[in-house]
């Protein structure tokens, strides 16, 4: 986020509807935060103790000589401090209670939001981004129920209280000590709409730094890095975002400390002129000593909650600027979710229906989100229809191959299947039901993914494994691993399937993350496979053992499978070759050699590899 001009700096305004959705958040703590305010609430009244015990004893109990009743006061004093000590240690459980929980609510309900996002989201968004809302941003918003709502009602209390007492005791001092106020509530408004728009500035720099480190410290990223680009120029990159970082932090720093040394000063000029007129008083024999010593403790009590106010003014804005952020993550549009009424797959058959299929990539989801997104992945223009039309069923059992050229819509068309993204026009249906009126957990149950580069947890073997069932047994992970060849692989590693794979799985080869990934598919056992280049890291020999596996795993079952390799195509119950968008050709190996079409064409250009096998 650029920073804003003058003009800019002043409309900065909350969204409206903020402060109610906070409290909604802050509900659950109700009575939590019920009994922090009344901790706070007697704390500030027993701080009016000390001024009036030492009133009392520069009054009464000295020139008296009561030496019982100094035992009182003394007495009165300590018990004061205990109960308060006692008080401080109440209010810090209370707050950390608000707030931990409170820290953690926001990130369980980011966290589920994400989830729900479409994949459309994910494109456009940098990670460092999203994990920047849920780790520093909730942080910062918490505050605004912890430190700004106890600073505030303590403040409030305090001041109240004191003006009272001081009041009581000499009014024409209290008068004075009010005739400052103006200076300390004018500026306050000003620095506070400056300090928000640089904590603005801040958190947007911050989550470019993260974004940068997320995708820079990952195996592949720094691999890349390290192979392509230039590490003093990516050292420069980062070390403008941290020195815009630190240059947001000084400048805020600066500008609130500034603006609360001036209060301070003001407030010195204050008390000072209590102790000038106020010792005057004393001479004329207008009040006493004990009085002035009174009123000169409690006027500190007056300037201090009046900075603290201020301060808390320019804290609850930065906080609630924290809660937007949120916020703009939690009102992202869902697109992709349950219909109302929408029923559940049972037995799925896998029969699979594209029925006039038109589809376009969407546009930017929200402006709610428009803050967190890059641009559009190149070639997903919402503008162009990336899929024309296109009608295609597929029996239950049968195995489908689908080649085309780059960017001829292959993965575009199965991704609609688990609706990983919803079709523009016409409809997709599996078993006969579209896949709309479906519940999303159980269309997805019955589908099972094998992507070109297949994704691992940096977790264990067997954990990623059971990302597919999780109830499954060591005997179930073995059975799955010898179907997919790869389990004499992994019994040859020191730590056998306890073996961590590593970010992204690369300790593993290509080809043997291929491989896992197609045993977490047999071990998941879904109706419907997809295989998006499954045996493309594969070498001859491992593809030839794999594609064993595959046929005696797909037996039965329905397979779209996406493929370059000529011996993967040639397995397949029919071919559709799609070609910008739509299908160009259907039919075997060996019908679309004889018909001499764009398959092949793409035969005799080298398109499929193996092609010296035809």
């Amino acid at each position: 986020m650029m920073p804003r001009d003058t003009e800019a700096v002043r409309d900065v305004h909350l969204a409206e509807g903020t402060s109610r959705r906070v409290w909604g958040f802050a509900r659950p703590y109700r009575t939590t935060i019920a009994i922090f305010l009344s901790a706070i609430l007697v704390a500030a009244l027993l701080a009016l103790v000390p001024p009036l015990v030492v009133r009392s004893i520069l009054d009464t109990a000295i020139p008296d000589g009561d030496r019982r009743l100094i035992v009182i006061l003394a007495s009165v004093a300590v018990a004061a401090a205990l109960i308060d000590a006692g008080l401080q240690i109440l209010q810090r459980w209370c707050s950390a209670s608000i707030g931990e929980g409170l820290i953690a609510d926001l990130r369980i309900a980011l966290y589920a939001k994400v989830q729900r996002l479409p994949i459309a989201f994910f494109t456009r968004t940098p990670t460092g981004s999203i994990t920047s809302r849920l780790n520093n941003d909730v942080v910062g918003a918490q505050s605004a129920l912890t430190s700004t709502l106890g600073s505030v009602v303590s403040n409030v209390v305090v001041l109240v209280t004191t003006l009272v007492t001081m009041l009581a005791l000499e009014w024409r001092l209290t008068a004075l000590s009010l005739v400052v106020l103006p200076m300390f509530i004018v500026p306050a408004r000003r620095v506070g709409r400056r300090l928000q728009d640089i904590s603005r500035r801040q958190m947007q720099h911050n989550a470019t730094m993260n974004t940068q480190m997320t995708e820079r410290f990952n195996v592949a990223g720094a691999l890349l890095v390290k192979l392509f680009g230039d590490e003093r120029r990516e050292l420069g990159a980062f070390t403008t975002q941290a020195n815009a970082v630190r240059d947001a932090g000084v400048s805020s720093a600066m500008l609130g400390r500034v603006f609360f040394v001036a209060l301070g000063l003001v407030g010195a000029v204050g008390t000072a002129a209590i102790y000038g007129i106020g010792a005057w008083l004393v001479v004329d024999g207008d009040i006493t000593a004990g009085t002035l010593v009174a009123l000169a403790a409690l006027v500190t009590r007056v300037y201090q909650p009046l900075t603290g106010l201020t301060n808390a003014r320019v804290d609850l804005m930065t906080s609630m600027v924290s809660f937007e952020r949120v916020f703009e993550v939690l009102d992202a549009p869902e697109p992709i979710t349950d219909r109302p009424g929408a029923i559940d797959l049972v037995g799925c058959r896998g029969a699979i229906s594209l029925d006039d299929v038109v589809f376009r990539y969407p546009a930017a989801d929200s402006t709610a989100v428009r803050s967190m997104e890059q641009q559009a992945v190149p070639g997903a223009d919402p503008d162009r229809d990336v899929l024309a039309g296109v009608s295609l069923d597929v029996s239950p059992g049968e195995t489908v191959a689908v080649v085309g050229a780059s960017g001829a819509g292959k993965s575009t068309l199965v991704s609609l299947i688990p609706r990983l993204y919803d079709v523009t026009d016409g409809a997709v249906r599996v078993d006969g039901h579209d896949v709309r009126d479906l519940t999303l957990i159980s269309l997805r149950s019955a589908i099972g993914v094998v992507a070109q580069d297949p994704h691992l947890f940096h977790v264990s073997i067997a954990e990623n494994l059971r990302f597919a069932l999780p109830e499954a047994t060591a005997i179930d992970l073995e059975r799955v691993c010898r179907a997919a060849r790869i389990h004499d692989t992994i019994a040859a590693l020191p730590d056998g399937y306890d073996t961590v794979v590593g970010e992204r799985g690369y300790r593993l080869s290509g080809g043997e993350k291929q491989r896992l990934a197609i045993a977490r598919l047999l071990l998941k056992n879904p109706a419907i496979m997809i295989l998006d280049e499954a045996t493309s890291h594969l070498d001859m020999e491992n593809e030839s053992l794999v594609q064993a596996a595959l046929e005696e795993a797909l037996a039965g079952r329905t397979a779209i499978v996406i493929a370059h390799r000529l011996s993967t195509v040639r397995s397949a119950d029919r071919i559709v070759v799609l070609h910008d968008g739509r299908i160009a050709e259907t039919g075997t190996h060996d019908e679309l050699v004889v018909a001499n079409g764009l398959y092949a064409s793409q035969l005799r250009a080298g398109e499929l590899l193996d092609v010296d096998a035809v």
